[in-house]
This record gives structure tokens, sequence and C-alpha cells, in this order.
């Protein structure tokens, strides 16, 4: 699979103890099963390259899941794997039924739209936040913009035809 098909579940915050166990700062709505063991993951180390790993062992620890992988058998290669992104193949996520629900790979790419009909842009990421999920948008002239993700101004979200469409307060988009 290619890595540009690939969406990112984790990042690598820390090594964690001295038998490899990492600190993950997870990235998806469903940590028991991407982070099942035996589970495989892509790791994108800081340089580029990548390294499959294959989970043996999870668990909470202070707001963060620790993990230990067959290929990290030490500290010393854990601490190598600091700030590596982890990443799974889209296709192994479960559906969903809610049909307000969506996974950030589905939303990135979208295009954005005014309920006019006006493009403002396409969304390039989703970003999670303990006021709320925030939709980060690169705007037609090349500006980023942020749109809170709530119904009031994303009233409708269409993944087959590839668009959300916004109804933003005054101000906002300007």
């Amino acid at each position: 699979m290619a890595a540009l098909d690939l969406v990112l579940v984790g990042r690598v915050a820390k090594a964690h103890g001295i038998t490899g166990e990492l600190a993950v700062d997870v990235r998806t709505d469903s940590p028991e099963v991407r982070f099942a063991i035996d589970a495989t993951v892509t790791a994108r180390l800081r340089d580029g390259s990548e390294q499959p790993l294959t989970v043996a062992a999870a668990r909470q620890h202070a707001g963060r899941l620790l993990l230990r992988f067959t290929q990290v058998p030490d500290r010393t290669v854990a601490e190598g794997l600091r700030g590596a992104l982890l990443l799974a193949d889209p296709a192994a996520l479960p559906p969903i039924d809610d049909p307000d629900e969506f996974y950030d790979h589905e939303l990135a790419g979208l295009s954005a739209v005014l309920v006019d009909g006006t493009r403002v842009g396409t969304v390039r990421d989703i970003t999670h936040g303990p006021a709320g999920d925030t939709l980060v948008i690169d705007r037609v002239d090349g500006d980023e913009l942020l749109v809170p993700f709530v119904r009031a101004i994303v009233p409708e979200v269409d993944v087959r035809g590839g668009r959300v469409v916004l109804d933003p307060p005054e101000g906002l988009i300007e």
C-alpha cells in the first residue's frame, strides 16, 4: 500500500521505561481496533523513512496510550521512534453507522462551499481540541481558514459528493 493511502492514527510522544514501551498520542476514534494485539501500523520516522510495527501490548496511562511493538525490544530502539507518525490502512476501519460521524480521512480533500455554491477552498485536515473539532481549509486565495466543525456552521457534509457546505456567521471567512 502506498504511503499516501495511509491515515494518521497516532504520534509517538516519547519512550516510556526501559523495556521499549512508547507513549503515543492517539489520533483515531478506534484505538481498540487500530492498536489491538497483532495489529500492524506503519511508523513514518522523522527522516521520512517508514517501518512496519506490530502491536504486542497496549494500555492506557496518564492520558496516553502505552504501546509495545514486537520490533521495539528496548528503550534505545524506542528512543529512535520519538516523533514518528503512526499510519494505518483506512480500509481496515469498521463502518460508521451514524450519518453525522466521519473519519478524518473522509473529510480531507472535500471541497468547501458556501450555501450559495461559492467555492471557499479544500478541507486539508481536521483538528481535535478541547473546545471541539475544527476544519482546516486551504482557501482558494491561498490562505488558511479554520472553521468550527459544528452543525450550525457546517450544515451539510456530502462525502460521496465531495463537499462540505458552510453557513458561516458574519466575519468568519472575511
